[in-house]
């Protein structure tokens, strides 16, 4: 039996509820955001705390404060006199003793219990009921542990690639190693392909804890079921033995990469509105076409195209700035590894691109666009053919496409043009979606924010940030203290479309015990083989 915290003495639906708590239990023992139950007459209520405050009876007994050591005044005042008040915010209900069938979801709250209601402690049983239990044939993944509890917490992972999410905290507090668990439990339980654009090399065959020491990457881990590729084939202390060197040709540039770089680069709208007519006279071998152009040539195509000659020339400039900065830019390329990255994808590979030391801000954004732009386009177009014909056309995979760094491509200025912001918004419908990490979320465009599914949020300062985690999402405001008073270091709190409520989650660590979890082979007895085949007939 959990322990009884407390009874309902007042509230409302819309406010929320006031529990008193018991003389018995300590306040100290109570945090923000912890895990409770309700048990009303015919339901049990699935809530957290919200706010904790402390009450008197009469405000003139607070005229009389006992001394320090007189414990028996204090004992006798406690829990009449003066009393503690507990704020809970309800999420889901359960009729006591009605079973649902497994895989369906509690209901939200829409009624309240009754006065005097009590109120405990949840136990595993309750956890197992909101959030799943992870089993070999299942789609839940052990995310971490409920606060104050050594619990198994669960994500439903299928639920969770369905849509874009996000992994928001500010520098420090453990983004990457949130991510890597979660993007672990996606090839674990084999729900999609990845792909990682790794800017700070934390991904691939290996990273770092904040203690210097090497942690080790998805390929390390998941070996065949990763490929890494590589934009810095010279530095191998970064990337694995069978690592792939990626060079981009001159020949897949097209203007939406200049656009998303228009801050970076200082590119004006007279030298993107000359580009655009370049590309629509050259088509793809514009950018080779500009850079070889000399100035009589330019003032020829200025004269019969209408264009600009300062703009073209300053364009010009530019581009061989951008083109000395990022090496991986090529005129010429002997294959096309940006078809090779999709190839595996197709295939059921997940793909890890490492930027090595060509890691600032312009090579990473560049590359990130130019791949995504290609894959955007193919699944598109395979989506759309499978829709038409499925006899003869193959749904494609899943595909979940991770970025850091993620206000330089959603950014209000740039969401609307770059191809993370389409997929954002509306690319769930062809099987592809974002995981974004990044610790301003406040730079992030609010229609795009909207549309994230579950946000895994650490520790944020930032009130601009604090408000922009909670864009779209119903009842934020009870949410904004808990995460600003979350630990600098794993603790997260988790809500919306694969948690079916809020909850502050401990976040499993990143070590050895982990490892071993993620490479052990799945056995199945004849028993498992044969539910899964029921589990596989039903689902067709």
């Amino acid at each position: 039996m959990t322990k009884l915290i407390g009874q309902i003495i007042s509230g409302s639906f819309t406010k929320g509820l006031l529990l008193k708590l018991s003389p018995e239990f300590n306040i100290e023992d109570l945090r923000i955001g912890k895990f409770v139950v309700i048990k009303g007459d015919k339901i049990k209520y699935f809530s957290i705390i919200t706010d904790i405050h402390l009450e008197s009876s009469n405000a003139k007994i607070l005229n009389y404060i006992p001394a320090s050591d007189d414990g028996f005044i204090k004992e006798v005042l406690k829990g009449t006199s003066v009393f503690s008040m507990v704020h809970l915010t309800p999420y889901l209900m359960a009729e006591t003793g009605n079973t649902l069938p497994e895989g369906q979801a509690l209901p939200k709250v829409k009624t309240i219990p009754p006065h005097f209601s009590k109120v405990y402690e949840a136990g595993e049983s309750d956890i197992e009921q909101i959030f799943g239990k992870e089993d070999r044939l299942n789609k839940y993944f052990h995310i971490g542990y409920p606060q104050e509890m050594d619990i198994p917490l669960c994500i439903n992972l299928e639920n969770f690639v369905q849509r874009s999410n996000a992994v928001f905290g500010k520098s420090g507090t453990g983004k990457s190693f949130l991510s890597r668990i979660l993007l672990s439990g996606i090839l674990k339980k084999d729900v999609a392909s990845i792909l990682v654009f790794d800017m700070h090399n934390e991904y691939g065959w290996q990273g770092t804890h904040e203690s210097g020491d090497s942690a080790k990457g998805l390929k390390q881990l998941f070996n065949d079921k990763v490929q890494v590729f590589t934009l810095d084939p010279e530095n191998k202390s970064l990337t694995s033995k069978d690592a792939q060197n990626l060079e981009i040709g001159f020949n897949q540039i097209n203007i939406e990469d200049l656009e998303l770089l228009q801050s970076e680069l200082g590119l004006t709208e007279a030298m993107l509105d000359n580009a655009r007519g370049l590309q629509r006279h050259y088509e793809k071998t514009w950018v080779t076409k500009l850079f070889n152009m000399s100035i009589e040539e330019i003032k020829d195509f200025c004269a019969q195209n209408n264009a600009t000659e300062m703009s073209l020339l300053a364009l010009q400039r530019k581009l061989n700035s951008l083109v000395d900065s990022v090496k991986y830019l090529k005129p010429v390329i002997s294959y096309d590894g940006v078809k090779n990255i999709l190839n595996f994808l197709m295939s059921g590979k997940s793909v890890v691109l490492q930027f090595g030391r060509v890691n600032n801000l312009k090579s990473y954004m560049l590359a990130a666009n130019i791949i995504t732009r290609h894959i955007h386009a193919a699944y598109v177009d395979l989506t759309e053919k499978y829709l038409l014909d499925r006899s003869k056309y193959q749904e494609p995979r899943r595909l979940v496409i991770t970025i850091e760094e993620a206000h330089k491509f959603l950014s209000p200025q740039v969401a609307r043009f770059s191809t993370f912001g389409t997929i954002a918004r509306e690319l769930r419908k062809y099987n592809v979606t974002l995981l974004i990490i990044d610790q301003r979320p406040s730079g992030i465009d609010s229609e795009v924010l909207s549309q994230i599914g579950t946000r895994a949020t650490l520790l944020l300062n930032d009130e601009n940030d604090i408000n922009a985690v909670f864009v779209g999402e119903s009842g934020g405001n009870n949410l904004k203290t808990i995460l600003s008073q979350l630990n600098p270091k794993q603790e997260v709190l988790m809500f919306g479309y694969a948690m079916p409520m809020p909850i502050v989650v401990r976040s499993r660590r990143y070590d050895s015990e982990f490892y071993k979890a993620m490479s052990e082979e799945i056995k199945l007895t004849k028993e498992e083989i044969i539910k899964r085949g029921e589990l596989a007939a039903a689902e067709l």
